[in-house]
């Protein structure tokens, strides 16, 4: 016998919703998911990056259209195990139509619902790109060297630092190069970040050594708050890892790099010593490691070796380095003052 339950809508016997619903009059009354027929968003004409949450950003055309949907899409509360899909139908440039399916289920009952979408792009040139085109720039960065002028070669390698970080690192908007070149002593450069100029220059002190000088100067207001402008000056040391140096009357080899200065490595006998960058500019470059040669050892005795000398190749005798290894086959060895010397490695101290 029936309890007397019914459809409140169309007065249908039982099976009945928790809303007192028949299943048909119950999918008249309840829908999956809602969208707009026709969504809005904007892309940067000068470098093609999309407006995404308050971010511009490089995104396919795929992602974007699966990220709108996400954004713009909405569910009954009382949705469950839902899925999405979508297919997108190019218009042109600016326009493309989205094709999007919806399936899940509401008190048990299995929904699929089918949507369909435009997707309209317009232009707005995004904060890098303003920024850019009214040479605008955070921080000046300016190249030296210590006690002399960087040459072209130094400058090159210094400069290449800066695209590998940004290779290495995130893409930011932001970190871009306004303008830059030479200068007396040096390179010059503008960026548009601060915080590009900063991350640049630990990684030229990790690599190469030196100091850097941050001033900041007073450019401006913005809502009562004081715009600065950052000039960052590095200066590069005269010598780099590896090369022979005299200091002190005694030759040493730049063995690594310390916040205040190079650790030294006495060439005759085992030394190290830790020196001040201002130290350091008393002292002169003997042999480069660009200039020093790894050669073979044609014979050796407990004091010496015979090398092939590698600019006439005449056979020359060389003496052993403190730290010898009796079974290597091959010596480091420089030109300095006026002959072969053999140079001390750093791998050989860790043995």
């Amino acid at each position: 016998m029936s309890d007397g339950a019914f459809c409140i809508t169309c007065g249908s016997e039982p099976p009945l919703t928790s809303d007192r619903m028949c299943e048909e009059c119950f999918r008249k009354r309840n829908i999956l998911s809602k969208i707009s027929d026709r969504l809005q968003q904007y892309r940067c004409p000068k470098c093609d990056q999309h407006e995404v949450r308050g971010r511009w950003s490089e995104i396919t055309k795929e992602n974007l259209a699966d990220l709108r949907i996400r954004e713009n899409i909405e569910y009954s509360d009382k949705s469950k195990n839902v899925n999405l899909g979508f297919a997108i139908e190019e218009i042109d440039d600016r326009s493309m139509r989205l094709h999007i399916d919806v399936s899940g289920e509401i008190e048990g009952y299995k929904f699929l619902e089918n949507h369909i979408t435009l997707m309209q792009t317009s232009n707005a040139v995004c904060p890098a790109c303003t920024r850019k085109a009214g040479s605008y720039f955070e921080s000046i960065v300016q190249l030296r060297s210590a006690g002399r002028k960087l040459t072209s070669d130094e400058v090159k390698v210094v400069r290449n630092t800066l695209d590998e970080m940004l290779g290495d690192m995130e893409a930011d908007p932001m970190f871009f190069i306004t303008s830059e070149g030479p200068v007396t002593g040096g390179w010059d450069m503008q960026l548009g970040s601060k915080a590009m100029a900063r991350s640049w220059g630990k990684r030229l002190v990790q690599k190469f050594g030196g100091t850097i000088k941050e001033t900041s100067t007073v450019v401006g207001s913005n809502d009562g708050i004081e715009v600065t402008r950052l000039t960052m000056s590095y200066r590069k040391p005269a010598y780099s890892i590896g090369d022979i140096v005299k200091f002190k009357k005694n030759l040493w080899l730049i063995d690594r790099w310390q916040k205040d200065g190079p650790i030294l490595r006495r060439i005759k006998y085992f030394e190290r010593t830790g020196v001040s960058w201002r130290d350091m500019e008393k002292s002169v470059v003997i042999c480069a490691v660009k200039n020093q040669f790894l050669v073979e050892i044609l014979n050796r005795d407990s004091s010496a070796v015979e090398i092939m000398d590698p600019i006439d190749f005449s056979i020359v005798t060389v003496g052993l380095p403190y730290h010898d290894d009796p079974n290597s086959k091959t010596i480091l060895i420089g030109f300095i003052e006026e002959k072969w010397l053999a140079i001390p490695q750093t791998n050989m101290e860790n043995k």
